[in-house]
């Protein structure tokens, strides 16, 4: 028999998201590389927040150098207030305008993975919705103090201090977070990834 620890074919991350480092931590796995690859984040006009976030992991991917026999994985994770895209706020005043879109509503979290080996790729986009609650002003600016919105998709992450913020999600927690760990484990498994080998 063949041992699949010494054939495990190398994994590069295409992400700077420490949350996604650590979820994968979560399934027993170090990426061999992180490669954040470089690309314009800007949304095209009138698309649609599932679309936009699909293409958007989809050309992350196209840009991570790898090898034919490497696997390849980015991810993105956007928020959507009906049709309108929530991205990372650019400076704290978007923060604050995100926070109170969001406050005392239902959004969507969408998250799209994209997997590569060779010439084959396999891709993914999950929905989970969460309703944020309302808001005072002292709870807004208290988080926006934090610090934590930098960075984050809708201003928000729900893994931070906003989380007291998230009364109900329906959906997956981890995607919320930036890796949705099922399918993650299903697409890194397709592409033959050694998921649950003896470590």
């Amino acid at each position: 028999m063949t041992d699949t620890l010494t054939q495990r074919p190398r994994l590069i991350l295409g992400s700077g998201s420490p949350r996604r480092l650590e979820l994968l931590a979560v399934l027993g796995i170090t990426p061999d590389a992180v490669t954040p690859p470089d690309i314009d984040e800007t949304p095209r006009k009138a698309e649609l927040p599932r679309d936009y976030c699909a293409r958007i992991a989809a050309e992350k991917l196209a840009a991570i150098p790898a090898g034919p026999e490497d696997i390849a994985l980015s991810a993105d994770t956007t928020v959507a207030l009906g049709r309108r895209i929530l991205g990372k706020p650019a400076d704290i005043d978007e923060a604050r305008r995100f926070l109170d879109l969001l406050s005392g509503r239902r959004h969507r979290v969408y998250t799209a993975l994209a997997v590569k080996r060779g010439d084959k790729t396999w891709a993914r986009v999950t929905e989970s919705r969460v309703r944020m609650k309302r808001l005072s002003e002292s709870e807004r600016e208290g988080y926006l103090a934090t610090g934590d919105w930098q960075g984050k998709a809708g201003g928000y992450s729900i893994q931070g201090p906003a989380g007291a913020f998230i009364p109900w999600i329906s959906g997956s927690h981890s995607a919320i977070v930036g890796l949705p760990l099922a399918e993650t484990a299903q697409l890194l498994t397709a592409a033959g990834y050694p998921v649950w080998a003896a470590r």
